[in-house]
């Protein structure tokens, strides 16, 4: 058993604080969080970590990734021209980034190839340094559609049905649905255009729900996120609010989404401000503030990047996660808010809330120390002097142990 002691522990849940905190690990769990000295005398742990002038939390959760996507991929037909064997390398390289920012839990929502799952299962063996990765494998999507690149292409109930069954049985941990268009894939219709109606959003939800998993839906225009509402998926991406002028946002759809408890993951990331630049600040802008008047309507957001894609030629990088959760900060949200949007919350919404995303007895050990106050300064998440995945400590380089040298 490991004991790791900091300045205070943060467990994930709003406003709790533990002054002069320890966390106790053994193997890939958490044995107690609490009070300096509750888990036991020192000499009775194999190693005891002071972290002095640190915050002790849970590990980060990247809600909506795309560890397939980065700069090599084809900004036209959205499609990697690498072979699976060689972007199955790149992704790992991507997902050894996003847990050098601190992310331990990311859902990736839409890989070719099932290579997410091969992924995901190499880095529990230990095979590759990386996240828990929560897997949604090919986006459902009608052929030509937004990211039919991916290979789920599916125009009727029937064929909706088979996509997400053979998903499931490849073993998906969620399902993704493109409930709208999208403006990165030019054949598809754009975002502003409903691409599945609710009755066959629904199929999905029933085919996921019927195994125990969730679905994600893809949604920007107001039809489409009222039918996903109406459907019962689990979250809604973007819910942007699109129209062909801009966003608008939509007071009474908000509060349907609210009233659902339907969780929301803007997908907002640290590229925001460098698009603002390149856009210019009126559509960002109204994008914002939409993400704002959902929180004011009392809808549960979530903290996902959207990681991977590439707008008007500003890449959105794996491992720049803290800088969305800065943008929330700047928008107004309480850091206190921000950290359980990132935590807590995410896990719950993605269906891992029982295992993971908050610091307590019996859940998995996926934890970060960061220098200094990240409820004062949302930015000390970005001095991460330890990050645990599943109770194995990751560096730069690879997997090691904890040492009391840290």
């Amino acid at each position: 058993m490991r004991i790791l002691r900091a300045a205070q522990v943060l467990t994930g849940r709003p406003g709790e604080v533990i002054p002069n905190g320890e966390v106790a690990v053994d193997g890939a769990v958490i044995a107690f969080a609490g009070s300096r000295g509750g888990a036991g005398e020192p000499g009775d742990a194999d190693e005891v970590v002071d972290l002095p002038g640190c915050t002790l939390l849970p590990g980060l959760i990247d809600a909506h990734v795309h560890l397939g996507f980065d700069d090599k991929v084809d900004p036209v037909t959205g499609q990697s021209p690498e072979s699976d064997r060689h972007l199955l390398l790149r992704m790992a390289e991507n997902a050894r980034k996003l847990v050098s920012a601190g992310v331990t839990t990311a859902r990736d929502l839409g890989a070719r190839g099932f290579l997410d799952l091969a992924l995901r299962d190499a880095i529990e063996e230990g095979l590759a340094v990386g996240p828990h990765l929560i897997a949604a494998t090919r986006p459902i999507t009608p052929t030509g559609g937004h990211c039919w690149y991916m290979g789920g292409e599916a125009d009727d109930l029937p064929a909706i049905r088979r996509v997400a069954r053979e998903n499931l049985r490849a073993g998906a941990d969620c399902l993704k649905i493109m409930a709208s268009g999208g403006q990165m894939t030019p054949s598809a219709a754009p975002s502003w255009v409903q691409q599945y109606s609710t009755e066959e959003i629904r199929a999905v939800v029933e085919e996921a729900g019927a195994r125990g998993k969730g679905v994600a839906a893809h949604a920007h225009a107001h039809a489409a996120i009222r039918s996903a509402v109406e459907a019962g998926v689990a979250t809604i991406e973007h819910c942007s609010f699109f129209t062909p002028s801009g966003h608008r946002y939509d007071p009474e759809l908000a509060d349907l989404v609210a009233e659902s408890g339907t969780y929301v993951c803007p997908t907002l990331h640290g590229v925001y401000w460098r698009l603002r630049d390149t856009l210019g600040p009126e559509m960002l802008d109204d994008w914002l503030h939409g993400i704002v008047a959902l929180r004011d309507a009392g809808v549960r957001l979530i903290a996902g990047t959207d990681s991977g894609f590439a707008a008007a030629g500003v890449g959105n990088r794996t491992d720049g996660y803290v800088a969305g959760l800065e943008v929330f900060a700047g928008a107004g949200f309480g850091n206190a808010e921000v950290i359980e949007l990132a935590t807590a919350r995410a896990a719950d919404a993605c269906g891992v809330g029982a295992v993971t995303g908050t610091v307590e007895t019996g859940k998995r050990a996926d934890l970060i120390a960061v220098r200094g106050d990240p409820l004062r300064r949302i930015s000390d998440l970005r001095e991460l002097v330890l990050v645990l995945v599943g109770g194995r400590a990751v560096t730069q380089t690879g997997v090691d142990t904890v040492t009391s040298s840290l």
